[in-house]
This record gives structure tokens, sequence and C-alpha cells, in this order.
């Protein structure tokens, strides 16, 4: 007999119109290789809004084939405790605190054999595959290939809730390998561009500056370790930009909003030889002079995607401190109440994290 009940609560994807409340879906069923756990919380990120209102970038387009695979439970931000293993599974035991690197690797393709496992090419994730549900439920399966860490129990869940979203903000600020010298340029200050401005401090830039047009945004970040912080929608952030940096330009811009004119904005704000990061998932397309990139500046444009390696570093810092987390999630809502959860975590309430307590 199973440790947990046959059924449970969740939000269920059907389509990008059908999101429903489910009170009686099966729960995973643990196989030999598998973890159960119970979920203990499960943010809500922006891509599980924008996938929730329909973005192509999961659910396809004239341009893109589908991504998502319903029907399938959202979330990927979550960490439980273990209620059941399967009779294979070494190195946990009931009760462990857990949660996972997004990605399930395949462990096969040619990226997984290169240490490259984030850009695994079958890509399974939790929170978007229905053979990888998320943590918008009460229990959830990790197989045998999911990147498991054990999470202290005594770090608070308000804090351990961040550790998945500030890994991916680790590896954006890591992308970019910032120097002493550099003047670093943080569009967006949500959750993601917070985490960003708390490790990029650590590398000590000549100047570190967040961009957001919420005034409570930009005084967290100072919080958090920003040196300057700017309103673009209160003054001429590319002017002051140019200002600091004797008209040349900021030397790396890391676009966190997911907004076309913050892309445009980096684009003007950059110095020759610059380097861009862009980490953001869009809704829609950006259109942009691609003869800034090339013939005018000569920058290097980078992407960033997901978290890899980071786990550590990340569980260390927050429950050590040396991460800023203070007053990252003040609202947190049951399953039950999923559109409201959804409405606030577009962040027009004022809030940086929303997350579920099943």
């Amino acid at each position: 007999m199973s440790n947990y009940p046959r059924t449970m609560k969740a939000l269920v994807a059907y389509s990008p119109t059908d999101y429903r409340f489910e009170k009686a879906y099966p729960s995973p069923e643990c196989g030999d290789d598998d973890i159960i756990i119970k979920v203990e919380g499960c943010g809500i990120c922006a891509g599980d809004v924008k996938c929730q209102h329909g973005a192509a970038m999961f659910w396809g387009d004239d341009i893109q084939p589908s991504w998502v695979r319903p029907p399938f439970i959202p979330g990927h931000e979550f960490l439980g405790f273990v209620v059941e293993m399967g009779k294979n599974v070494k190195g946990y035991e009931i009760g462990d605190r857990l949660t996972a690197d997004q990605i399930v690797p395949c462990g096969e393709c040619r990226f997984c054999k290169s240490g490259q496992y984030w850009m695994c090419q079958p890509h399974g994730m939790h929170g978007f595959h229905k053979e990888f549900n998320g943590g918008m439920a009460e229990y959830v399966r990790y197989t045998k290939n999911a990147i498991l860490h054990k999470v202290p129990k005594d770090l608070s869940l308000d804090k351990a809730l961040l550790i998945e979203p500030y890994a991916c903000s680790k590896h954006a600020v890591d992308r970019a390998k910032i120097q002493c010298e550099d003047i670093v340029v943080i569009s967006g200050a949500g959750t993601l561009g917070l985490g960003m401005v708390t490790y990029a401090a650590m590398k000590n830039p000549k100047a570190l500056i967040s961009l957001d047009m919420v005034d409570d945004r930009l005084a967290k970040a100072k919080a958090f370790g920003a040196t300057h912080v700017f309103n673009p929608g209160k003054m001429d952030v590319i002017a002051e930009i140019m200002k600091m940096t004797d008209n040349y330009g900021c030397d790396i811009y890391i676009e966190a909003t997911g907004h076309p004119s913050s892309v445009i904005q980096g684009l003007s704000a950059i110095r020759k030889l610059g380097t861009f990061v862009e980490f953001s998932v869009f809704s829609g397309p950006t259109t942009v002079d691609w003869s800034i990139i090339g013939d005018r500046k000569e920058l290097d444009i980078l992407g960033s995607h997901l978290s890899p390696y980071c786990f550590p570093f990340v569980i260390d810092g927050i429950t050590k401190n040396t991460l800023k987390t203070d007053g990252m999630i003040k609202t947190t809502f049951k399953l039950e109440e999923w559109e409201k959860a959804y409405e606030y975590a577009t962040g027009k309430h004022g809030d940086f994290k929303i997350a579920f307590i099943p």
C-alpha cells in the first residue's frame, strides 16, 4: 500500500483555453526507480503565466510546433518531502526534503553525454509535459533521470521556494562573465532580475544598474545590491547610462523583462563589443535592427536557459543569506484559487513571487 492517497488535488492544463482545478486527479504511481514527494509549495513563474495565456512558444503557431504535451500539471518551482521510493532508489530516505532542476535530461543525447544536460535534445521538463508533471498538485513523481537536490529542513519555505528561480538567475549572470571594471545593467527587477542583482553584486562590478518600471521593485533592487536604479517610465535611462560611461555605453546588458522595448533599449545602451545576455521568455516576436548587433557594434549576444550546475551554490547562498531573499514572497494561495493566483502572478498587485501551498 502506498504512503499517499490514490487521488489528489491538482491544476491540470488540457489546452491553452482549458486549465482546470481537479479535486480527484490520479496521483502519480511510484515505479522501481521513482521518488514521490508530497509538495510543500510551488511558485508561479512568468513562463507559467505566459503558457496559460496561450503564448506560441509553448502551444505553437504557424512558425513553431507545439512544445507542451497536455494534459500536464504546471509548475517547476517546487519542493517537497519524500513519501515513497522505488526499490532501486539509493541515497535518499523517506522524509528527505527535495527539489530538482526543471529539466529531466534523457542521458543519451549528444548534449547529455557532453555534460550539457540542460540542452538535452528531447528536453523533458517538469510542469510542461505530461510525463513530467509539475508542482501545482499535492504529489509529484521524480523519475530516475531527475536531477535532485536536498534542501535543509530548517530553511523557511518562503526562502526555499526561491531556489529554482535564483538558480536560473545565477546561470544568466554567469553567462555574462562580469569583471570588476564592468558597468552592468540588469533590465527587470522581478523575482529573476532581483536574483540576478543579489548574485551579480557578489562579483563587485564597477556599477550595477537595475531598471524597472515599478519603483517598489527598484527599492528592493537597491537593498539587494544595485548601485544605481533607474525607472525607464520616468527618465531617459539610455542618456543616464551614457552619462555614467563617458558616452560609450554599458559593458553588459542582461535582459530579464520579456518585453520587446527592453531589447531595443539594451541595444542602444550597450557599448561597442559589449555583451548582451537574453534571458526572458517573450509572449510575442521582437523586431530589432540587426545591423546594430553586427556592423555597428559587433556585440556578443548570448542566450541563457535554465540553471545547470547552479542549485548547490544557490541553496548554500540562500541558507547563509549571502543571496538576499527578504520579502520576496508575501502572498500564497491554495490550488483551488488558481485563477486569482495567476492574476496576482502578473505583478499587477505589487507582488514579486506568488506561490501555491497545496
